[in-house]
């Protein structure tokens, strides 16, 4: 149904508190994702770090960054069932990182039936 990637990036550069050069990371790696931008918004928060977030034609990218610990959290959310082949590499080129680590989450609708024991 859906793939959601959660990517934790550290040792980031300081162009992570660059709202101009997070934006062009953030249209590089939504191409590379195959989607287009339906809307986006950005938030340059004082003294530092950046949210950035954009409706995409397959659902969402957000980058939330820390500049003063060099880090950046990132979420792509898609419809389509898989995550594209190389996205992480990408990612942690395009924001200088010195490590990433890189959750996958599946979405499944299922049989619309809510678990019993999740209240």
């Amino acid at each position: 149904m859906a793939v959601q990637l959660i990517a934790d990036l550290y040792e980031c550069t300081d162009a992570i508190n660059d709202v101009e050069a997070l934006k062009e990371a953030a249209h590089q790696a939504i191409a590379f994702v195959g989607a287009q931008i339906v809307e986006e918004c950005t938030h340059k928060f004082e003294p530092v770090g950046v949210t950035y977030f954009a409706v995409i034609s397959t659902s969402h990218f957000s980058v939330h960054t820390w500049p003063e610990y060099g880090y950046a959290a990132i979420d792509i959310f898609s419809c389509k069932d898989e995550v594209v082949e190389g996205i992480a590499e990408m990612l942690k080129q395009q924001f200088g990182a010195g490590r990433i680590v890189v959750r996958t989450i599946h979405r499944d609708i299922g049989d619309g039936e809510m678990d019993k024991d999740a209240k």
